[in-house]
């Protein structure tokens, strides 16, 4: 058996701990940079290239695809979906997450909790769009930003005017959304596979950060998830498509708020807190993929 994980970076934690699982199971395994890639397309015979050489020798890929390359990688992952490749996420599921209000739309018909959110078209009224949130403190985010970048707490009005108008003059997208101040700076990961949580931490920002990222300086522990919250996390992944995934989850007075879904979740984090082998579950959710396919 042959697969590719596709990863700008081999040397990343995530990266070399799936590809040191699927050594260990006996995987034929070759890590592909995303941007290195080359796909033709062409009646009945899509093809990827590599290196000036085809790649037709696959059974399954692991997308490991950062957010500032997620156009192209989605297309690479869609190549080979379209060459019968098997895959942990798949190209759909992939964009649509990396859209943070879009996923938010689609969770929201699907009834989970969320913070309460607004989003306009780069609006003048900023005073209707921080009302519409239930006011300040509230949390302002960049569409664009992972790991914590990007998203900045407005603990007053005259504060979250400002920083809504900067953004709006440089035409960034943002969002605004509640405070959830009972979470008091801590958060919980839940990490998911085939519809089983099989790892979650809870996070918790150090003094003086509201954000518990652990890019950030945030700690972890191991937690064993209320049922409550566990349903949320798997009914996330299974609205947005997702097989393998990080749910971000606020703990709140009426019940989990999903905050984000992941499609390629850091295994740093999660494996260090938990003791959890997250990476082999992966390879061996891939692998029982392409035996029933």
């Amino acid at each position: 058996m042959h697969i590719g994980i596709l990863s700008q970076n081999r040397h990343l934690y995530s990266t070399s701990r799936l590809l040191e699982e699927a050594q260990k199971q006996h995987l034929k395994t070759n890590v592909l940079m995303p941007l290195k890639c080359k796909l033709l397309i062409e009646k009945g015979n899509p093809q990827v290239y590599y290196n000036e050489q085809s790649i037709d020798m696959l059974d399954g890929i692991i997308p490991r695809i950062g957010a500032s390359v997620t156009y192209y990688g989605a297309a690479v992952v869609r190549q080979f979906e379209m060459m019968g490749v098997m895959t942990t996420i798949n190209s759909q599921a992939l964009i649509r997450t990396r859209d943070k209000l879009q996923s938010l739309q689609w969770l929201s018909k699907s009834g989970l909790g969320l913070p309460k959110t607004g989003f306009t078209n780069y609006s003048s009224d900023a005073d209707r769009l921080i009302k519409s949130v239930g006011g300040a403190p509230l949390v302002i985010k960049l569409l664009e930003g992972t790991q914590g970048l990007g998203v900045i707490l407005a603990e007053s009005k005259k504060a979250a005017t400002s920083v809504i108008e900067a953004f709006n003059k440089l035409k960034c997208r943002i969002m605004v959304q509640e405070f959830i101040a009972e979470s008091a700076g801590t958060d919980i990961r839940a990490i998911v596979i085939d519809g089983e949580v099989i790892a979650s931490m809870q996070r918790t920002a150090p003094e003086g950060e509201f954000r518990s990222n652990i890019h950030r300086g945030a700690t972890a522990k191991k937690i064993q998830l209320d049922d409550k919250y566990e349903r949320a996390a798997i009914k996330a992944c299974k609205v947005l498509g997702l097989d393998v995934a990080g749910v971000d989850m606020l703990i709140s007075d009426r019940g989990p708020l999903i905050l984000e879904v992941n499609a390629s979740p850091g295994l740093e984090g999660i494996e260090t807190a938990t003791g959890i082998n997250v990476a082999g579950k992966i390879v061996r959710s891939l692998v029982k993929k392409i035996k029933a396919n």
